[in-house]
């Protein structure tokens, strides 16, 4: 089992490898292209260093566990897994690429001809990666590196995208619980410089914590060990930037203890101790439409008046209300600001698992629509729109926030409708 080199073929001639992108502590990553997707993926295995280890077999099960894990995380905000298969014995990963830089390297070039990242910037960045990393908690799971080198900026709408679950791992709240001690300075909250730390939601909580530090004062926090051994006070991020306010230095601050116990439980905490989940998404429309009455509905959980509403300001937007219907023109020509709107407020109050976004990505995680009836047919497994191999009457749907990632709007049920939300959806870059 050697590293792999440019135009290296793999599964067929499906993907061939471009070039090596990068590694770290556990694997190898590679830009490839996907002949048949045409389109450029990610790959990555586990590297030299871990297939040398004896229980290498041990590891691969796990790193495959971990990524089939990681693929059912749909999200906006998490690099979507495509694929995963095993050429000559060792497992490989394909991801979406995502065309952008590091939250790192946008931090340095940004800097040096700004000063320091605005907090609005920096919290929205911050926001993102929270309910990202609220989406892995629902799976059990831990990411245990979060830093802004494993956060991408989308290059042209600058959303950010939250990467390499190399160090992801499952685990259940209040265990003892052995795991690999790889760590980030500054980055690492105390429990991970033990093999057997006590874990937990607050673990990547310190690490999300410790980013927004990075990103308001452009210095990396002290390491929790040595806060720790030496009994040295981790600097308020005030005193290197005054702009930053006493809501969020406090939450930094109260983000990065030291003691497990006394940090925020669960990012959902900590993003409230920012003043993030009170904020409001702008009901901004092209045509004057009150978006008032979707959001009370959503901010509610009332999940089947929300649909049915947003059905209601879609036709009332596109002037399709005598027809009710929207057809592929009508949807192509859908105001951006609208949509991204109607999107916005199903993404926030259901914390990332519905939106026309989520459900898009989802889509092309199967593989686009190249071929549309086979696609879509798995696209209404995953989301829960069929069971059997029967398409689901509207009202068998299943109307709870527990329902599978995507469900919900249901306005794009049908194939075609579908693919031109989804386009439109790209087009507007939600």
């Amino acid at each position: 089992m050697q590293s792999w080199t440019s135009n290296t073929p793999l599964q067929n001639g499906q993907y061939i490898i471009k070039r090596a992108i990068g590694g770290g502590g556990f694997g190898e990553t590679y830009l490839a292209e996907d002949t048949e997707e045409n389109r450029l993926v990610v790959i990555k295995t586990l590297n030299r260093e871990q297939r040398e280890k004896p229980d290498f077999a041990e590891r691969q099960r796990k790193f495959r566990k971990e990524a089939l894990d990681l693929s059912k995380c749909y999200h906006p905000h998490i690099v979507q897994v495509y694929d995963n298969f095993p050429e000559d014995g060792l497992w490989a990963i394909v991801m979406e690429h995502i065309d952008g830089d590091d939250l790192a390297a946008y931090m340095e070039s940004y800097t040096a001809e700004n000063g320091y990242l605005s907090e609005t910037e920096a919290l929205r960045y911050i926001d993102q990666i929270g309910l990202a990393l609220e989406c892995v908690h629902e799976r059990k799971l831990l990411h245990r590196d979060v830093k802004p080198n494993n956060i991408l900026l989308r290059r042209e709408s600058k959303e950010a995208v939250l990467i390499d679950f190399g160090l992801a791992r499952e685990f259940q709240p209040g265990q003892i619980k052995s795991m690999t001690a790889m760590i980030t300075q500054g980055y690492a909250p105390i429990e991970q410089y033990e093999r057997r730390g006590d874990f937990g939601y607050y673990t990547d909580v310190y690490a999300l914590a410790a980013t927004l530090y990075n990103l308001l004062t452009n210095r990396v926090p002290i390491p929790a060990n040595y806060r720790a051994e030496e009994d040295v006070k981790l600097s308020p991020p005030q005193k290197f930037n005054q702009k930053i306010s006493d809501k969020v230095n406090a939450a930094i601050l109260k983000g990065m203890e030291l003691e497990p116990v006394n940090r925020p439980q669960t990012v959902r905490e900590f993003r409230e101790l920012l003043g993030l989940i009170n904020q409001e998404v702008p009901l901004i429309s092209s045509c004057g439409m009150d978006y008032r009455k979707l959001r009370d509905y959503l901010a509610q959980g009332k999940w089947e008046e929300a649909d049915e509403e947003t059905e209601r300001v879609m036709l009332a937007v596109a002037k399709r209300e005598k027809e009710g219907w929207l057809d592929t023109k009508s949807i192509d020509n859908f105001p951006c600001e609208d949509l991204r709107t109607i999107d916005q407020l199903w993404v926030k109050y259901s914390n990332g698992k519905f939106g026309f976004s989520v459900q898009k990505k989802i889509c092309q995680g199967l593989g686009g629509t190249r071929d549309l009836g086979e696609i879509w047919e798995k696209f209404g497994d995953k989301v829960g729109w069929r069971k059997g191999g029967d398409w689901l009457y509207y009202s068998r749907l299943k109307w709870s926030k527990n329902a599978p990632i995507g469900m919900l709007p249901w306005l794009v049920r049908g194939s075609l409708v579908g693919v031109s939300v989804f386009s439109r959806v790209e087009t507007c870059k939600l």
